[in-house]
């Protein structure tokens, strides 16, 4: 469509012709062709190494894939984000969780005020409070807290849920938990071990309306009644909505607010990240926010053919949108970021599983892949058949350190450094049918040498992109984080697309809300297709005869 939004047709057909042209090409024919390519195919900054050498991306290829961002206007959607303009434009509001981790930048107006005073009084609150918790000053019914629940669901979960269990070698502060699915056996199992007069109730909800959060936020507060006069004296929220927290008995002093210009899946940096300050400290939350604005910078001034978040945009573009590849595999190969593929899970899957552009013309193309993954080695025992000799290519992205937190298992390290290099090197070298006939030959011979053999090839050729990095400190975590928030970014305006929305989510959410009086049979299912009155009646009790 003439003037959609999103980089140009022409741009995206000259991809699929270098693709087309290079049809029959393996990974392996590009190294052997130029002996720097690991080198040419790599990016360095702020001692983090991004190599995507084992893609099918040439020089041709990338001068195509950087043609197809500056044709969208990447950069300047960037500097855009970043200075408060409303790039969330169904919504018509800014998307300024970049904010939040440069508390002392220079004045930033949005709607007339200076957002930079609000950030940096929402912070010092937190701080103050955060030590209050560690130190004791805060009590409980019980004395000093031991024990941190933090109630959220979607982003209010998954991203302080996950940078946690990320830093857990930087923790000296109270234990913390998560609780977000509605699901009672969750709350149930997490708080059944605790002491409810030594514990903390965190209930993040920007509308305190939230029904899931709401639910467990009741039932936490019911099960602290039990044991302590005044539960609500345990609970704090990180929320706007001012008068709901008051009747729900939170002082405003334990009130942290975030603006409507921050989402769910972007929130960590700011109140939504109380549980992870009051885990590992508010000077490391800190460096936290320093290593996110350290990359903000570097996606706004490096070079496009360095520039890291772009580059990692840009490699995920080829794989989805132009070579076709409906899924992509997160491999962190450190098991404290277990959650980080269920978090870029959302952050990737929410922000751009859209269908329509900006304009809201039909997209051309799919948008969206599917993210998935574990750490590394389970995977290795578990899905990583499927990826190596499956059906289906799944571009896979690789995390490591290069030092781990245990230097008295340093030899668990090398272990699991020489699986994930071995594990990429896998996919692209594979083994051929002759290869795997030498292998067996003193075994088998004949048909049974064949059908064996054939059982033993790895087609290889299947990309993968790896993100290597010093240490997984408060600081290296702001930046991974960043960097795939700006990757996000970077895709979404490649494809003419709002990331900064999640109407998705909408429509599942007021159908729950209609079957809520159907399921206490206070009102008919008839209204309901047949599959659906089936399943109520089953579940309820009324046709199970």
């Amino acid at each position: 469509m003439s003037g959609a939004p999103g980089a140009p047709q022409g741009a995206w057909d000259r991809l699929q012709a270098l693709r087309a042209e290079a049809a029959g090409r393996r990974i392996l024919d590009l190294f052997a062709a130029d002996p720097d390519r690991a080198a040419r195919f790599s990016a360095r900054a702020g001692g983090m190494l991004f190599d995507y050498s084992k893609t099918a991306i040439d020089a041709e290829a990338r001068a195509g894939l950087l043609d197809l961002a500056a044709g969208a206007g990447v950069a300047a959607r960037a500097r855009a984000m970043m200075a408060g303009e409303p790039v969330n434009a169904t919504e018509g509001r800014a998307a300024l969780h970049t904010a939040l981790r440069d508390p002392d930048g220079p004045p930033l107006i949005v709607d007339g005020a200076d957002v930079r005073p609000g950030i940096r009084s929402v912070l010092s609150r937190m701080e103050r409070f955060a030590e209050d918790v560690r130190t004791g000053r805060f009590e409980a019914a019980g004395g000093a807290v031991a024990d941190v629940v933090n109630i959220g669901i979607g982003g209010s979960d998954l991203g302080p849920a996950m940078a946690v269990r990320a830093l857990a070698p930087y923790h000296d502060g109270p234990r913390c938990h998560f609780v977000s699915n509605v699901d009672g056996a969750d709350i149930a199992d997490t708080l059944a071990p605790l002491d409810p007069a030594r514990t903390l109730v965190i209930v993040a909800s920007k509308t305190f309306t939230t029904v899931e959060t709401m639910t467990n936020a009741e039932t936490a507060r019911a099960w602290m009644a039990e044991a302590v006069a005044d539960p609500a004296a345990q609970v704090a929220a990180l929320s706007t909505a001012m008068a709901r927290t008051a009747a729900f008995g939170i002082p405003e002093a334990r009130v942290f607010p975030f603006a409507d210009w921050v989402g769910g899946r972007y929130s960590v940096w700011g109140p939504i990240g109380l549980s992870l300050m009051i885990a590992i400290g508010p000077a490391r939350f800190r460096d936290f926010l320093a290593g996110a604005r350290w990359m903000d910078r570097h996606f706004l001034e490096a070079a496009p053919e360095a520039n890291m978040p772009l580059l990692l945009a840009l490699t995920g573009i080829w794989h989805a949108q132009v070579c076709g590849h409906a899924t992509r595999a997160v491999l962190p190969y450190d098991e404290r970021l277990a959650r980080l593929p269920a978090y870029l899970q959302q952050l990737e899957m929410e922000s751009n599983g859209k269908r329509v552009a900006m304009d809201g013309s039909d997209l051309a193309r799919p948008a969206g892949p599917v993210i998935w993954g574990e750490p590394g080695t389970n995977g290795q025992h578990a899905f990583m058949q499927s990826v190596h000799q499956g059906t289906e290519v799944v571009p896979c992205e690789f995390l490591l350190a290069a030092e781990g937190h245990e230097p008295a298992l340093a030899h668990h390290h090398r272990l699991l450094v020489a699986n994930c290099l071995a594990q990429s090197e896998a996919l692209m070298r594979g083994r051929t049918l002759a290869e795997a006939r030498a292998r067996l030959a003193d075994r088998f011979e004949g048909d049974e040498l064949e059908r064996q053999a054939r059982h033993r090839v790895f087609p290889g050729d299947r990309p993968s992109v790896t993100l290597a990095y010093p240490k997984l400190t408060p600081e290296m975590l702001g930046r991974i984080l960043a960097l795939y928030e700006h990757r996000v970014f970077a895709e979404g305006v490649i494809l003419g697309i709002n990331s900064f929305d999640q109407w998705g989510v909408e429509l599942g959410k007021e159908l729950a809300t209609a079957l809520g009086p159907v399921l206490e049979a206070r009102e008919s299912a008839e209204s309901k297709d047949g599959s659906t009155r089936q399943l109520v009646g089953y579940l309820t009790g009324q046709g199970r005869g």
